[in-house]
Order: structure tokens, then sequence, then C-alpha cells
């Protein structure tokens, strides 16, 4: 009788091996399950049409400064009625695959509690066989437009677990921050005031944390630099405040965290820029009212209660910053520019008008560094202090 052959046990050499699929989360909060359901219900959607021989289309919001509008009353850059259509056809059968395979990915995350950064979620459609993107630009694009969709249930990208690669940002002043152990779920609390010289780096997931505070106000910073001398010396101990470094544009998790922490607490929101268009027109506007570009999230992610504290146009002559300024350069007169022809925000705020006009007409542009004309520490001393004694006085 012929032996029977043994099982082999090992895998042939060069084989990859299969890892285990993670198990499903047993419990999901309100978010997950609204998430899912939105990704659930688009699935069947396109079923149906296929079920029924009609060609599957998904509508997403068009994101552009075209298909804004903005009120006081509201308070945000808010989204029109503008949609585009994506139908199934020859030409779209590439991308429109490519949006439910990222949608997929996306429950599967939700499901399995993980998440993916937007380069882990363009390498991971290498698997894709003709699904799969050539570069990064083609997959963050199909992402937005995802997000956009799912925007109009008020889900952001964050809950679909796709995460941005950007930095959260510091934070320093009298704040507790409560987190949480991801394995455990145990408390922790994070005293903002012991940070030795250090400050604390705000998550890319802000959604779950709450707040501790006796601050009277939130300064967000535009510069690092700005930021450091601030908490290397304190400022927020004495000025009762929090300190939140922007390092330029606010990323989506600053803002957010803002936002929430601002609404939480009632806490006013003063913006402490460079005096340029740049700063205004870009740093502080992102933040208070949002963007054309994300029109779909900025109900979310702008804080419509911050006021501008400066360095305003007046401020280069309240404090005699003449000799401490530099030319405006071609781009930044085309950006005042387009802000006062195009922008809604500037558009509907008289006194922004007339600071815009004023920068113009100047022609020259200050940085928060320009107050150190008078001294390093002028800023702490006599800057801050001066300019938050009339908080009516600040732009809008």
């Amino acid at each position: 009788m012929a032996k029977k052959k043994k099982t082999a046990k090992k895998s042939k050499k060069g084989a990859v091996a299969t890892k285990a699929k993670p198990k499903k989360r047993k419990g999901m909060d309100t978010d997950d399950r609204k998430t899912i359901k939105i990704i659930d219900n688009t699935a069947e959607r396109v079923q149906a049409s296929i079920g029924r021989r009609i060609l599957p289309e998904l509508k997403f919001p068009v994101r552009s400064l075209s298909n804004v509008t903005y009120s006081k009353a509201i308070g945000y850059l808010a989204l029109g009625k503008g949609r585009k259509a994506r139908a199934l056809s020859v030409n779209t059968v590439k991308s429109f695959a490519q949006t439910l395979r990222l949608m997929s990915l996306s429950k599967e995350m939700v499901e399995n509690d993980d998440f993916a950064t937007k380069r882990e979620a363009y390498y991971i459609s290498k698997n894709w066989g003709d699904a799969k993107f050539k570069e990064q630009p083609e997959s963050d694009a199909v992402m937005d437009d995802i997000e956009a969709l799912a925007s109009l249930e008020g889900v952001s990208r964050e809950q679909l677990r796709y995460r941005p690669e950007e930095h959260g940002g510091a934070l320093a002043g009298q704040l507790v921050v409560i987190d949480r152990d991801k394995q455990t779920g145990k408390e922790i609390r994070i005293d903002c005031t012991q940070m030795g010289t250090g400050a604390y780096s705000i998550p890319s997931s802000v959604e779950h944390l709450q707040f501790e505070t006796n601050a009277k106000f939130i300064l967000a910073i535009e510069t690092g630099g700005m930021f450091n001398r601030l908490n290397d010396h304190q400022y927020w101990h004495d000025a009762k405040c929090i300190l939140v470094s922007m390092g330029g544009v606010p990323s989506r998790a600053q803002r957010r965290f803002v936002r929430r922490l601002s609404e939480a607490k009632k806490l006013p929101v003063y913006c402490f820029v460079d005096c340029d268009p740049y700063g205004i027109a870009n740093i502080y506007r992102t933040l208070k009212v949002g963007s054309g570009n994300a029109a779909h999230i900025n109900r979310f992610f702008c804080v419509p209660n911050a006021r501008y504290l400066g360095v305003t146009p007046q401020d280069i002559t309240d404090f005699k910053l003449e000799d401490a300024t530099h030319p405006l350069a071609d781009v930044d007169v085309k950006r005042a520019k387009d802000a006062l022809k195009n922008d809604p925000f500037f558009q509907s705020h008289a006194p922004w008008r007339k600071a815009l006009k004023l920068l113009l007409k100047m022609g020259v542009r200050a940085e928060q560094q320009a107050l150190a004309k008078w001294g390093l520490n002028f800023v702490i001393e006599e800057y801050l202090p001066k300019k938050l004694k009339d908080k009516k006085g600040f732009l809008p």
C-alpha cells in the first residue's frame, strides 16, 4: 500500500504568509454607526440601479469658491447647491470603481477600529488591479469627493477613518485635556501647564477629547517662533489663556480642536498673525470661516467666533513699525485684491475692506517679529496687554 503523503506545514520558500483578518468590533459609537450606514446606503443605491439595468451614478458637492455663500448669521463659508455627477460609463469605470473601493476600505477600518493615512490609502490601492491609483493626487481627489458626499450627512474624513499626514499643532496653557487609553479605555488626564519646556501635541482625531479649564481666552498664533516665546515665558499663566501654534494655515485637527474647545468652554478665540495678505486672507480666513475648496467641511472645522487681534495695518503706524516692514510682493497685492473682489467674507465686513485697502495703500507688510524692534519681550509686556484692553476694536 502506498504511503499517504504528509501535509506540508511549511510554506514554499519566498511565499508571503497571509495574516488573519482582525476581528470586528463588538460595539460602535453613534458616529461609527452613522458612517457605516452612509456607506451601506450608497452601495445599496448603486446595486439597485444595476439591478434595474440603469447606469448608477454618484453625486458630489462642487467644492469651489463659486459654490459657497456667506452670511454673518451662519458665520462660515457655507456649501451651495452645486453638484457634479459621476455616472458609470466606459470613461468613468475606473474612477467609479476606485470610489467604491475607498468607501469599502473605510467601512472595513470603522469595523476594525483602525485608520489609514492618505499615503497609506494610496499604497493599499496597489492591490486593486486595474483600479489602482497611479499617483497619490488621484487617490486624494477621490477621497475628497467621498468626504464631500459624506459631509452632506454630517460625517467628516476623520470619521471615515482617513487621517491627514499633517501635524496637529502645539498647545500650551491653562487646560487639562481628557483623553483615553486606546487599549483599556481608561481616562488619561493631560495637564498642559505641566509640559516643562515643551507643549501638548494636538492629535489628528479630536472628537473623543474632553476639556477642563479656567482660561479666559484662546490665542491662536501663526508662527512657531512667537508661540515658543510666549510659552517659554509662560505668558499663558499671567494672561490666563491657552496658546495654540498654527504654524501657518491651521491643520484640520487644529481647527476642529479649537472649535470644540471654544464651544465646550465658551471661550473667545483671538488670532495673532503676520500683517500680510497671506496671514489675513489665508491663515485667519481659513480658521474663522473656512475656504471654498473645503466648503463641505467648513461647518465642522472653522471657528466662527474667532476675532483678529493683530498684527493689523493700523498697528504699523500705532507701534511705529514703518522701518521694520517689507514691501508687498506682486503675489501679495494680487491676493489682497482677490480678497476684496471675490471673497464673500471680506466683502461682507466693511472694517476688513478698509484694512485691506489701507494695506495696499501702504504697500508694505509686517511680521509678528517686527515688534522685537522695541525689545524681545515687547510683545508680552506692551503689545498684547494693550491690544487685549480694546477687544471691541478687534477686526471681525
